[in-house]
């Protein structure tokens, strides 16, 4: 697991202020300027909305840098929604892309090389290992450096944050660091020495200016020569682990070059904290935005489409194209078609009644509401071709649940008492998902009981979904929209999935199954004539 250090060269406060009138860097997924965080997901949301789903989908590759508490904290404020909104546009940008990918994996492999010190017991070959982490670290912030100053950016924080990184190595520590490393480099790279070894004793000396006879012995074998000799060299293990004889000869050559040693020692106690906490953070953050154009980059290439959507406190709300970002990443793997869909509501408008046939995609179609909404207000892209979505301060979600004999409340009591903590809950911010309510129960009973819950909501003023077979509930008033999953005309036992905008009529796709099997009405009445 990814684990922000504490490390740093310089404190950031330190460094000199040469921004140009930039705004200060603070981190890139917000500006750390009165942002409020939302309250987070409503307990069984993410579930409820397959969101659970995405995120471990959007994760699965990215386990080191505990990413998941970042995509369960949506935010409430539009200023930050478009802040990570830019920031995504700039990251989808191939060169700054690969430039971003190409630090996090230069950090990563500072981290492994870290790792392995820690490893390592022999505490001369540790303080070099540390000091490769050292250079590979100074490289990869360099590179990235260079990287951005050819690489155009629009967004309010990679700007800064290019700002920040050029301060950051302009800075005295910092530059004296990179001198200090590549002096004791060579230093190291310097050092040259002998080993003689005479039955169990092992001599390690300085290397003097002992004579290379290699071209004496080859002038006085060459006449014996006869073909290509084969090579009786071998070569020496690349490993970094030593056993206790090589230990004992580096010790020995730590004698010998006292000064180099304890310059090796003092560097890594000087810089034991390396790594800059600013960067540090940089790195895990960043991977939110690449983590998730990486896997909607994979639905991208088969067609599908993703927009930024226009996120506000308007509840005019609509969606070109939606689909469930979850069931698509399902069907693509199986080479499925993904079914689009549009909504809207406007003026007084702010619940839409689903009803229709079952297994039409009537609860999916209520999970792509609350998808949407919740990735919008995550800053990130969303699955349409054009959307204008609320910004909620929390997703409230009402699906079936078993039974739970435990309780002894029953099926009926349980879902009172859930939706009655929801409206307790919720505010004129709030979005709810109630998804077939009260089937436990007489239809007369459910009508009743749906009609005055949906009245609640509409009182509170909140944008709802509310999938139903009651229709009546379509039209309690101007603020119900009515929505019916429709079938295939020919052949009604077909679904298309499809959730059309028009009145609710359960009688309709019953006239068509009694037309197709002929048992309308006429049809009945001339078999039964006599």
């Amino acid at each position: 697991m990814f684990v922000p250090s504490t490390q740093r060269t310089t404190p950031a406060a330190l460094l000199p202020d040469d921004s140009g009138g930039d705004t200060a860097f603070v981190s890139i997924l917000d500006e750390g300027v009165d942002e409020r965080p939302g309250l987070g997901p409503f307990p069984g949301s993410l579930n409820d909305l397959q969101l659970d789903q995405i995120i471990d989908a959007v994760t699965a590759a990215y386990q080191e840098y505990d990413l998941k508490p970042l995509f369960r904290a949506p935010l409430a404020d539009e200023r930050t929604v478009t802040y990570r909104q830019c920031i995504c546009r700039d990251l989808e940008d191939a060169p700054l892309n690969d430039a971003v990918t190409a630090f996090s994996a230069g950090m990563r492999e500072v981290r492994d090389t870290l790792t392995l010190a820690g490893r390592l017991r022999y505490k001369y070959q540790k303080m070099e290992v540390i000091l490769t982490a050292v250079e590979q670290y100074l490289g990869t912030v360099a590179a990235l450096d260079g990287a951005l100053a050819g690489t155009p950016t629009k967004s309010s924080g990679f700007r800064p944050f290019r700002g920040y990184l050029r301060r950051y190595l302009s800075s005295a520590p910092v530059k004296a660091l990179f001198d200090e490393a590549r002096q004791l480099r060579a230093l190291l790279s310097g050092i040259a020495y002998t080993v003689r070894i005479n039955g169990g004793n092992v001599t390690v000396a300085r290397k003097g200016a002992e004579p290379d006879y290699t071209a004496e012995v080859e002038a006085t074998f060459r006449r014996f020569r006869q073909g290509n000799p084969k090579d009786y060299r071998t070569t020496f293990r690349n490993e970094l682990a030593m056993n206790h004889v090589e230990a004992m000869v580096l010790d020995r050559v730590a004698v010998l070059y006292n000064e180099t040693f304890a310059e090796l020692a003092g560097f890594c106690e000087r810089h034991s904290n390396f790594q800059d906490p600013v960067l540090v953070r940089f790195d895990r953050e960043v991977q939110f935005y690449l983590s998730y154009l990486r896997h909607v980059g994979q639905l991208r290439a088969t067609g599908l489409q993703f927009t930024y959507p226009s996120v506000s406190r308007s509840k005019d709300i609509s969606g070109t194209e939606v689909f469930d970002l979850a069931l698509a990443g399902v069907l693509v793997a199986e080479r499925g078609a993904v079914v689009l869909n549009d909504f809207e509501l406007k003026g007084p408008e702010r619940v839409l009644v689903v009803s229709g046939p079952n297994q039409g995609g009537k609860t999916t179609f209520a999970r792509i509401i609350g998808q949407l909404h919740y990735l919008a207000a995550l800053g990130l892209p969303v699955p349409a071709t054009r959307a204008n979505l609320f910004l909620p301060d929390r997703i409230f979600t009402h699906f079936e649940r078993e039974e739970n004999h435990a309780d002894l409340r029953g099926k009926l009591n349980d879902e009172l008492v859930r939706i009655h903590e929801i409206l307790c809950a919720a505010t004129p911010r709030s979005i709810i998902i109630l998804n077939e309510i009260f089937t436990s129960t007489t239809l007369q009973d459910a009508l009743f009981l749906s009609s005055k819950i949906l009245q609640e909501i509409i009182d509170l003023d909140l944008i709802c979904v509310c999938v139903t077979f009651i229709d009546e509930l379509s039209t309690l008033g101007c603020a119900t929209v009515s929505m019916v999953s429709a079938v295939d005309p020919k052949n009604p036992a077909v679904r298309t999935f499809k959730i059309v905008r028009r009145p609710a009529d359960g009688l309709a796709h019953a006239r068509i199954l009694a037309r197709n099997y002929g048992l309308s009405y006429p049809e009945l009445k001339e078999r039964l004539t006599p």
